[in-house]
């Protein structure tokens, strides 16, 4: 009983913090139609960028709340700005050609996000721990888990049901559903589709920084993390649907539950289980438990 406890924990506390992590990812692609491989770069950029306003809050003697203000404001700012700037140098130019340029375009980006991350911040580990050790622990039934773990889960919510709000109830969600359904009807309407193409992705670009920022207090903070980022973050977005919200949730829980079950009954397996998972999946749906019907012309 413990034990299944241990899991569900772990893996509501893991499937929290990889919906973070896949959403800016599934709402660029739902928009753009693009798979964006730098988004584990603006991840690692906004680790950085949180872990750096981190520490200097904490040794000016400011709180845990202005530590994690700066934090995360700082990061998503990072990671809009530069969203707005590759988009509008780099990928306006590519919209019209095949999508395979625009997948090398993105992961040129990446490595480049990633030298840039050493050359502005080094190649040193960064910690920026001073926030989750002031939120201490919190009784689970019998377990003593960290509370910013838990409020992890809670932003997750909280940026779900927020994402779910603009898009279902907002006209510039409802401009946003109209261009991923069909940009050329869209721009016939009315619609300003080279806006909304921008705004998402510096939207998205903004929540792969702010994940990071999530993420900065509970790791060392070093080069190399968005690889793994992106791996994970392209596992929940493929097993939920490519492109849909809802999905990019239970993706998220079908992923951290598989994770944290393997981890705790066998350890040498956990990370396979991710891409056993995903393999499974795959082999009944193939477009994902959640992946939209393909409209097609004719």
């Amino acid at each position: 009983m413990n034990l299944a406890l241990i899991v569900l924990v772990d893996g509501i506390s893991y499937a929290g913090w990889l919906f973070l992590v896949g959403i800016g990812l599934t709402l660029v692609f739902g928009v753009l139609r693009l798979l964006n491989i730098a988004h584990g770069g603006f991840y690692a950029i906004g680790a950085y960028v949180a872990a750096y306003a981190i520490g200097v809050c904490a040794s000016n003697g400011f709180g845990t709340a202005p530590q994690l203000l700066f934090a995360f404001a700082g990061a998503a700012i990072v990671g809009g700005l530069l969203g707005l700037l590759v988009e509008r140098t780099i990928l306006v130019r590519l919209y019209d050609h095949p999508e395979v340029l625009t997948l090398f375009a993105t992961y040129a980006l990446f490595l480049i996000l990633e030298d840039v991350t050493k050359l502005v911040f080094g190649g040193q580990s960064l910690y920026a721990f001073q926030p989750r050790n002031a939120f201490g622990t919190v009784a689970i039934g019998t377990l003593n888990y960290p509370v910013y773990d838990v409020l992890t889960v809670v932003v997750a919510i909280l940026v779900a049901a927020g994402t779910w709000y603009v898009l279902n109830r907002t006209r510039t969600g409802r401009c946003v559903t109209a261009v991923v359904h069909d940009r050329e009807m869209s721009a016939s309407m009315g619609v300003n589709v080279a806006a909304i193409m921008t705004g998402t992705f510096i939207v998205g670009s903004m929540l792969g920084a702010f994940a990071g920022a999530v993420t900065a207090p509970k790791i060392a903070v070093n080069p190399g993390i968005g690889v793994e980022v992106i791996v994970l973050a392209f596992a929940v977005i493929v097993i939920g649907g490519l492109g849909s919200i809802g999905g990019a949730v239970v993706g998220a829980l079908v992923v951290g539950l598989a994770r944290a079950a393997a981890t705790h009954l066998a350890p040498d397996l956990a990370v396979f289980s991710v891409y056993a998972v995903m393999a499974i999946v795959l082999a009944i749906r193939p477009y994902g438990l959640f992946a939209r019907p393909m409209a097609r012309k004719i």
